[in-house]
């Protein structure tokens, strides 16, 4: 059994490079959540707040986005804030996402490039997928690089 469930557990990353600060682009997925589709309307059509003050941790949003030619549905609840290193670590609990997973946790950080202007966003998800049959998250990765690359451009437009 223990062999069976390792299988369904699993950990992807990836990094994109940005043009815009830190602070600018972790402030929007976290404080600033309500300016998201304005800055990427490709992706994000809609954020509601359920619970909490919007950028805490315990607050519960709804996300309306498109993917693989989908609208779809994510609430997730902030776990962790820490401003000091602009990360941020949310829990899905509801939506699309958990008709295949029993579990998906999405860590969000942004770093100063060590050399020359620009950050380095990092994306990292856990999770657990409902079975086998269910494919890893890999294309949610790209999607939320893809993200991360329109609201740099729009964060850009704005300087």
């Amino acid at each position: 059994m223990a062999e069976e469930a390792s299988s369904l557990v699993g950990i992807i990353e990836t990094t994109v490079e940005i043009q815009s600060s830190p602070e600018k682009l972790h402030d929007m997925f976290v404080g600033k959540k309500h300016d998201v589709p304005g800055a990427t309307p490709s992706f994000v059509q809609g954020v509601e707040l359920h619970e909490g003050e919007m950028g805490q941790v315990g607050s519960v949003v709804t996300w309306n986005y498109f993917h693989d030619g989908e609208a779809k549905v994510v609430t997730e609840r902030i776990e962790s804030i820490d401003p000091e290193n602009n990360r941020v670590t949310y829990r899905v609990l509801d939506g699309d996402l958990m008709k295949e997973y029993k579990s998906f946790l999405i860590t969000f950080q942004v770093t100063p490039k060590e050399e020359g202007p620009g950050s380095i966003a990092h994306w990292h998800f856990e999770y657990e997928k409902i079975n086998e049959e269910v494919a890893h998250p890999e294309n949610l990765l790209q999607f939320a690089a893809e993200i991360s690359k329109e609201m740099d451009a729009h964060l850009l437009s704005e300087a």
